[in-house]
């Protein structure tokens, strides 16, 4: 018989996560830790973009409410208790006995998560180095919940702010080249987030897909609309998406393409843009036989026919192969379907296809390869515009907590009534790479970027008050302030435009 997963989340965390709390000195009563991006994996990357707390500390309020606090008390108490005896039987069996549970039960009695989070505003770049937010217990029984809640917190967020990191770095990429060749507002619709059934949950999808609509407008990832509504009050217009065809779909109506083609772009849709998979059997043969037959029907159409390749390289496809022997092959698909449907040349001095017939790309698109598109046509003399593309999971599942080295650390704890600092620092960490920060935190902006001043206490701390970007954000179960998704958009292109310049 299936035996559904507990949603109890004071057990969503590491098994070690249990042990903790009898393991800080007697007396400990406060715990205070920190949130940072240690590193950069990806070159040319320093910043990364802070984007995902509101939303995971509003699903992990909602999941305590409903999961833990909402239970009876002893049903969420046997569960930890169950769990404490089973994982730990075989390995330390007095641990397994007597463990006390009575801190899960004074959680539950006191019905609210006693934690307070001073961070940045949502949408900041932040240099490596640099804490984006701080996490500590307001009342003295719980200091070990700012440690326990680090597992969940870290699977919550690093993804969101990986992948707002990533995909403002398309945007960078994807506007240098409009601005050469064509018009930068078609930049927020450029890149498409397809990524959702490449991922590795479909929670991680929508979190994830938020990050990406920081930079861009498009995204088939259908949850995450309701994600940025319910937490981000994000409008009804958050993201867009065009009818799309796929290869089951085409292969439904056999090689007879031309009237697969005729039938959805007069009968299903005889008007609107709608995206065809194009390559179900020959992309080349759709650009130089089916096309053709079409194009008069295309072009008294009201609204757009996107043509999707969905394999080989996409560089050449979209650009050409210049050592190939079929002549479109060689020209690629944006030459050709100027040459049979037309265009204008624009301002620039660029060509740019008619705005009946388009071009999108969504197979594993990376950064580079959208900067190889990109120059390609400008080198043609076609607007890099003229080609979308779809970012998928080859770009945001093939990342890690580690490609900017994301962790939540302990720096400062009281002790019988006395502060102290703490401070990870290995001896055999090289490159500091794992060293944190020492004592209480604070995040200034001077010289044009913000910058950590750590070894604080907390006297010292307040003389930085007014100064100290880390404001009280989410108290005892509670936002003291929100971030709105359209300021968390404007904020992350002032702040790309002020890292990167325009």
């Amino acid at each position: 018989m299936f035996n559904p997963i507990s949603k109890n989340p004071i057990l969503w965390t590491d098994g070690y996560k249990l042990c903790h709390k009898d393991q800080y000195p007697a007396k400990t009563n406060w715990v205070y830790e920190t949130w940072t991006p240690r590193m950069s994996r990806i070159q040319g990357i320093g910043h990364v973009v802070f984007f995902g707390l509101q939303g995971a500390l509003a699903e992990m309020t909602n999941s305590f409410k409903t999961f833990f606090f909402d239970q009876p008390e002893d049903v969420v108490v046997e569960e930890y208790e169950e769990a404490i005896r089973e994982v730990f039987a075989h390995t330390n069996a007095n641990f397994a006995q007597t463990h006390s549970s009575s801190h899960i039960r004074a959680l539950h009695r006191l019905g609210y998560l006693p934690i307070k989070i001073k961070a940045l505003r949502e949408g900041s770049l932040v240099p490596v180095g640099v804490p984006m937010f701080t996490i500590e217990n307001t009342h003295p029984d719980f200091f070990w919940l700012p440690g326990y809640l680090e597992t969940q917190l870290s699977a919550y967020i690093w993804s969101p702010m990986t992948a707002a990191t990533i995909a403002d770095s398309y945007k960078r990429v994807l506007m240098h080249y409009a601005a050469i060749s064509g018009d930068v507002e078609k930049v927020r619709t450029q890149a498409g987030d397809f990524s959702m059934r490449g991922m590795g949950s479909p929670e991680t999808a929508y979190r994830t897909a938020g990050g990406h609509l920081l930079s861009f407008s498009v995204s088939a990832t259908l949850p995450v609309r309701t994600y940025l509504k319910a937490f981000y009050e994000a409008r009804a217009d958050v993201l867009m998406y065009t009818p799309s065809t796929e290869h089951s779909v085409m292969c439904s109506y056999g090689e007879q393409e031309v009237e697969a083609f005729r039938h959805l772009i007069t009968e299903v849709y005889p008007s609107g843009n709608i995206s065809i998979v194009s390559d179900t059997y020959d992309l080349w043969n759709v650009v130089d036989n089916v096309l053709p037959q079409l194009k008069d029907v295309i072009m008294a159409r009201s609204g757009k026919v996107v043509i999707r390749p969905d394999s080989g390289d996409p560089v050449q496809i979209i650009c050409g192969d210049r050592d190939a022997d079929r002549e479109t092959v060689r020209k690629g698909i944006v030459e050709r379907l100027f040459e049979i449907f037309g265009g204008e040349v624009n301002a620039k001095g660029y060509r740019e296809l008619d705005s009946h017939i388009g071009v999108v790309y969504g197979d594993s698109i990376t950064v580079e390869r959208a900067g190889k598109i990109c120059q390609g046509l400008v080198d043609k003399g076609f607007a890099s515009t003229n080609a979308i593309l779809g970012v998928g999971s080859y770009t945001y599942q093939y990342v890690t907590r580690d490609t900017f080295g994301f962790a939540l650390k302990g720096t400062a704890e009281e002790v019988d009534g006395q502060f102290k600092a703490i401070q990870k620092r290995p001896a055999t960490d090289t490159g500091n790479f794992k060293k944190s920060q020492k004592g209480m935190v604070a995040v200034v902006f001077r010289d044009n970027d913000y910058r950590l001043i750590d070894n604080l206490n907390p006297e010292s701390i307040q003389d930085l008050e007014e100064d100290n970007l880390l404001k009280d954000f989410y108290r005892d179960g509670e936002f003291v302030f929100t971030n709105n998704f359209e300021e968390i958009r404007n904020r992350l292109t002032t702040e790309s435009n002020r890292v990167y310049g325009k």
